[in-house]
């Protein structure tokens, strides 16, 4: 016999129409702890109905009427794995779109084209886009990275890593197709030279600049696992104002140390503020959030 949440999930009628009893002070806090001590992010007591409504939504889903017995089928259920990843995936993935900040990307243009040259004819330039969700911002700065490497005249010898917690939502980038609606705001001759119109409204990014991108999963609570090294740039946009200061902080921290001499680090506006990271060099802009990596004889 099926478990009782898969037969009231199967159940069609009033169930589904039932309101979800109001979510209590222990019961916030026990999903508060739960989401931070996991993913290190942290719900604030404004943000208590997004999470209110999307568990509710899950719970219809699959058939469960109380925050407890959710919580407890999360954290030691059979399926507690697998619906884990599904509810993470819903509380992560946040809207995005193509050069949702000009600034920083006009800044990251501006970081490679007044690069010595020579430095690109030693080896490939390596990005990272931390926290990428759909591929909107790691795609975006392959963009970038060519019209650079066209400009510079050299051959596009350039590689872009997405990361992010979503599965969902990295099997989404990696195809690389979008809704046309995505591209508005970019400029058109861009839109012609990196993506072709498909079935219905939907555009795929090109073959030659879709292979530049890679994709991985990533929590960040996990940074010291990554088996990256020496890139010159890291882009990770609103993704720290979900964690607190402190951890804000400790990110940075090892962010920074898989950055090349040299290398450049672009975060969110007000995702960090009044601190400076160790080994940083802050870049003048009013703008954009962003250091450089001191090189061993600047120290």
């Amino acid at each position: 016999m099926a478990p009782m949440h898969e037969q009231l999930s199967a159940a069609e009628g009033p169930w589904a129409m039932r309101r979800l009893p109001e979510m209590d002070a222990a019961q916030f806090r026990q999903w508060q702890n739960l989401l931070e001590q996991r993913t290190g992010i942290t719900v604030s007591e404004e943000r208590r109905s997004f999470l209110e409504t999307n568990l509710g939504i899950r719970m219809r889903e699959i058939g469960f009427d109380s925050y407890q017995d959710y919580y407890e089928h999360i954290v030691s259920g059979p399926a507690a794995i697998r619906e884990w990843t599904i509810l993470v995936d819903r509380l992560t993935v946040q809207e995005t779109r193509f050069f949702r900040d000009p600034d920083a990307f006009r800044l990251v243009a501006d970081y490679v084209l007044t690069r010595p040259r020579d430095q690109f004819r030693k080896g490939a330039l390596e990005a990272w886009s931390v926290g990428c969700s759909t591929g909107e911002e790691p795609y975006t700065l392959a963009i970038t990275l060519n019209e650079c490497m066209t400009q510079l005249g050299l051959q596009p010898l350039f590689g872009v890593t997405g990361s992010d917690i979503s599965q969902p939502a990295l099997a989404k980038a990696s195809r690389g197709q979008f809704s046309a609606r995505s591209l508005q705001g970019m400029e058109e001759d861009l839109q012609a030279r990196y993506f072709r119109p498909v079935e219905g409204n939907t555009v795929n990014v090109i073959d030659s600049l879709r292979e530049r991108v890679c994709f991985a999963r990533l929590n960040v609570l996990n940074l010291d696992k990554v088996p990256m090294q020496g890139m010159n740039i890291i882009f990770c946009q609103n993704l720290l104002i979900y964690f607190r200061r402190w951890r804000r902080r400790e990110i940075v921290k090892k962010l920074a140390g898989y950055l090349a001499p040299g290398g450049l680090l672009v975060l969110g506006q007000g995702e960090l503020t009044d601190w400076q990271p160790p080994g940083l060099q802050r870049v003048p802009s009013e703008h954009v959030l962003a250091w450089t990596k001191r090189r061993p004889d600047e120290e």
